[in-house]
């Protein structure tokens, strides 16, 4: 049994995540979806709020699980016996990044290996960045998110400008 984990702060789910949970769900027999916290960044939902978030966007995917993880993603992953760690990729600057991070947890927890999945097309330009714009200046996310993440994006940052 293939158990792989998928980490991210989804800070806020995008669409682009739940394809590729939607997607790594159907190539290993159990994925857990990892909630951390991103220390560079300042938050705009709570952990509680994206693991419900990210529950709710997965309900029909009866192999994949939500979890907070805090620490290193590879010490969560010996405690779980996941060897699969799957990260998305939208373009060149996140192969150069994602490429340095697989070789540190390689060197770190030489079981593990990184499955690399790329963002479809339609997604490879979604940054939590640019959504926080869009939601601020109450522009449209529907095509690039979750509704009720759309919802709660425009409740906590709509007039934030």
């Amino acid at each position: 049994m293939t158990i792989a984990v998928f980490p991210g702060s989804f800070d806020p789910l995008t669409n682009g995540h739940v394809d590729l949970i939607t997607r790594a769900s159907r190539m290993f027999d159990q994925l857990i979806v990892t909630v951390g916290k991103n220390t560079s960044k300042q938050g705009l939902f709570t952990t509680s709020e994206r693991v419900a978030f990210i529950e709710a966007a997965i309900a029909d995917l009866p192999n994949v699980t939500v979890q907070v993880e805090q620490g290193l993603t590879v010490d969560f992953m010996k405690s779980v016996q996941a060897t699969v760690l799957v990260r998305g990729i939208r373009n060149s600057t996140d192969f150069e990044y994602e490429q340095g991070i697989a070789n540190l947890n390689r060197h770190l927890a030489p079981q593990v290996d990184t499955a690399c999945l790329m963002a479809d097309p339609q997604y490879q330009y979604v940054s939590s960045s640019l959504l926080k714009e869009v939601a601020r200046f109450g522009g449209d996310l529907k095509q690039l998110v979750p509704s009720m993440v759309a919802k709660a994006m425009v409740a906590r940052l709509e007039g934030d400008h």
